[in-house]
């Protein structure tokens, strides 16, 4: 039987070369599927809107920027009112619908007291207000 491979010889050499053919069957076979699939991808839905000349509806949520320092003293929109006068605030604003009510901004000094500001939120949302928003700094870019 001599068909040449199956026969070891004591002084041959290790075989170094890689065997690239299975290799390229995987390829040509991961290439066959993106050929298939790619126009799936890029496949969209015609359609035939109608037209209509309108200006685009521009909706600008009201804000308010709520800021407490460390001594405690709240700022609405920079201008400092007392606790008593927030909630009324809060309580004009609650009363409106809830797309129309304004989205609170929440600015606190660091050294501000946690139950003081939880006072605040609580006032909030006793008053039927929902968007609350905390406003931070961003971290000082680190150095490379």
């Amino acid at each position: 039987m001599a068909f040449g491979g199956l026969e070891k010889k004591r002084d041959a050499a290790p075989m170094a070369e890689i065997n690239m053919t299975p290799l390229i069957d995987v390829m040509l076979v991961l290439l066959v599927i993106f050929i298939i699939t790619a126009p799936l991808f890029t496949h969209a839905i015609r359609l035939d809107l109608p037209k209509v000349a309108a200006e685009a509806a521009q909706q600008t949520p009201r804000t308010v920027t709520l800021s407490i320092d460390a001594a405690g003293t709240i700022y609405w929109n920079a201008r400092p009112i007392s606790l008593d006068e927030l909630r009324k605030r809060f309580a004009d604003a609650g009363k409106e619908p809830e797309a129309q009510q304004p989205e609170l901004q929440l600015r606190a000094a660091r050294e501000t007291r946690y139950d003081f500001i939880a006072q605040v939120m609580g006032a909030a949302q006793q008053a039927g207000l929902a968007r609350l928003g905390f406003v931070t700094d961003p971290p000082p870019a680190a150095a490379h």
